[in-house]
């Protein structure tokens, strides 16, 4: 590694990073000169105007040269209050110094002179003295609160590390100039097993020394790049790397990271051993703006875990994804989402019986460039980019908005059931959403059901049984959708408070032709009556699959059998009696 002089560390660290990236957003320094320009200019002809003897005729009128010196004297003080105001510190010292040397040199023409006249320039002197000492406290006051505020929006509450959003600032601004720069995404190695071991509690302290000893890392330069660590969230960490000659600069820089975060960790008496998955993009090499340099380097990190790579390391190459389909319908969400393109269809839900249990509200998208694009495709890519949370609240206030006018027309008691993806269930904004949306569209909590997966229950069990049971305290059903599909085990279905099991559809189309589907699907319908949750089985299709599932007792019907994915007018009608 090149090792950088002390002066240079000192000033090319983390915190000066950011520091530059919030001086330029401020003013351009010409119009501090401009100003200052205008404020000499407007003295120097006032004081021309002061000793003049001519006059000027407007119509009938005759005017003094000296009538304007009032206006150019407002328009000097106006330039020498915008020093203040926009260049704080430096323009507060520039003002005081060019008011306070001009009071003496008024003082003394007015007795030299025994000019009266000058007297309310010495005022006004005065009272811009005044306005530009308040200006400056006022200011004072505001930076600081800025500063704070700046300090909270850039970093990360529990390692103190810049956040994401940080590290996005960074990258708009490297774009912006055109300068070359390389991503790395990293994510630790079996972290998850710390949590469930040690409690969260400890994998956060574990976490604060890792971002500790990257920081110092980065600060220290020993890498020989400059570097800027951030943590993303969780166990997820990006590094941004300037300063680079070639590839081997790079590798040789996240493998210093590596080696930094690869010495033992002891704490509480406790030895850890730590190890991260490294994965990069290079700008403008690779992409060309910010979300694909992103996407690419999961894509390589994500490469390294699935490979189980020793390396631990790898560069983005095309051929990790299909990078063209997935940024294609990327786009076409965006697109979607801002010309309101997003929409529901609504698939009945029916007791054994026939009688309507409501509906499953289905995310539909219409194509921005004509037709439609299954959800098969675009529901995993918005998962993918951070886009399914945008998508699940759109579907769902437009279907409350439905259900609620539905409702006050009816008198039957149905469900609305509604998809949520586990990203969005994590959200710690996602109670207030289904809040607003019950309090907005005045739909009873007992008459919506949120659908969740059952992965949640492994992905994050403490957090997930949390927002659940807030869920619930507002009246709201929960079922676990698809399930048998996952990995989930009795243990943490017996505390998961769940009101309905979801049996997948690859379970109930065997259950024709295979005895041993036939019986799992038992199994799992007895498994939800014994934990006191209603069973609702998907996909039904056939006459055979409907009489077999009413001899093992489950509760619910979804499927082609009984009712098609419907249009709002057509799921209206079936309500309301049109039909049936």
């Amino acid at each position: 590694m090149r090792n950088g002089n002390d002066t240079d560390r000192k000033e090319r660290n983390i915190d000066t990073t950011l520091n530059a990236l919030s001086a330029r957003k401020e003013a351009p320094k010409i119009w501090f000169f401009v100003l200052l320009i205008i404020y000499i200019f407007t003295s120097v002809v006032i004081n021309r105007l002061a000793h003049s003897n001519n006059i000027i005729r407007v119509g009938n009128q005759v005017l003094p040269f000296t009538a304007f010196a009032g206006v150019l004297s407002s328009l000097g003080n106006l330039s020498i209050i915008s020093l203040v105001v926009v260049y704080r510190k430096k323009g507060f010292c520039t003002a005081l110094i060019i008011l306070l040397s001009q009071f003496p040199l008024l003082l003394i023409q007015m007795m030299r002179h025994h000019n009266i006249a000058i007297l309310p320039g010495i005022f006004g002197n005065i009272l811009t003295s005044f306005a530009v000492l308040m200006l400056y406290l006022y200011n004072v006051k505001i930076e600081k609160y800025q500063i704070r505020l700046r300090d909270q929006a850039v970093t990360d509450r529990l390692t103190g590390l810049p956040n994401r959003f940080a590290c996005s600032e960074l990258i708009n601004d490297l774009v912006s100039r055109s300068e070359k720069f390389a991503v790395v995404s990293i994510d630790l190695n079996n972290f998850k097993s710390i949590n469930d071991t040690m409690g969260h509690d400890m994998g956060n302290v574990v976490l604060t020394e890792i971002a500790k000893r990257w920081k110092a890392a980065a600060d220290s330069r020993l890498s020989g790049t400059l570097d800027f660590i951030t943590r993303q969230g969780g166990d997820e960490f990006a590094i941004i790397i300037r300063n680079y000659h070639s590839d081997e600069d790079i590798e040789n820089t996240i493998r210093y990271y590596e080696s930094v975060l690869e010495n033992r960790l002891t704490i509480n008496e406790c030895d850890y051993f730590i190890t991260a998955s490294f994965g990069y993009a290079e700008y403008p090499t690779d992409a060309q703006n910010v979300d694909s340099l992103f996407s690419y380097a999961d894509a390589a990190m994500y490469n390294v875990k699935r490979t189980n790579n020793s390396e631990h390391l790898t560069r983005f190459t095309p051929d990790l994804l299909n990078v063209e389909k997935t940024l294609e319908i990327e786009r076409k969400i965006r697109t979607a989402l801002e010309e309101d393109r997003i929409y529901f269809v609504l698939q009945p839900q029916y007791d054994i019986s026939h009688k309507l249990r409501g509906f499953e509200a289905l995310a539909r998208m219409d194509d921005p460039d004509g037709g439609n694009i299954s959800p098969v495709e675009f529901i995993p890519v918005a998962e993918k980019v951070g886009l399914i949370d945008k998508v699940d609240l759109r579907v769902l206030r437009k279907a409350a908005d439905f259900f609620s006018r539905i409702i006050k027309k009816s008198d039957d008691d149905i469900t609305l059931s509604v998809n949520v993806s586990v990203k969005h269930l994590m959200k710690n904004d996602f109670i207030d959403e289904i809040k607003d949306v019950i309090n907005s569209f005045g739909i009873p909590g007992s008459q919506l059901e949120i659908e969740i997966t059952e992965s949640v229950m492994i992905d994050s069990a403490e957090k997930a049984l949390q927002c659940i049971n807030d869920i619930k305290s507002l009246g709201v059903k929960i079922a676990i959708d698809d399930f048998g599909t996952g990995y989930s085990s009795l243990s943490y279905l017996n505390k998961f408070p769940a009101d309905l099991l979801k049996i997948d559809k690859s379970f109930i189309d065997k259950m024709n032709t295979s005895e041993s589907s036939k019986q799992y699907v038992a199994a799992i319908i007895s498994i939800g009556h014994i934990m006191d949750f209603e069973v609702i089985s998907e996909g039904v299709e056939d006459d055979q699959q409907l009489e077999i599932l009413r001899d093992i007792g489950c509760d619910f019907i979804q499927g082609y059998i009984w009712g098609r994915p419907l249009p709002q007018e057509e799921a209206e009608l079936l309500v309301l009696g049109g039909s049936s």
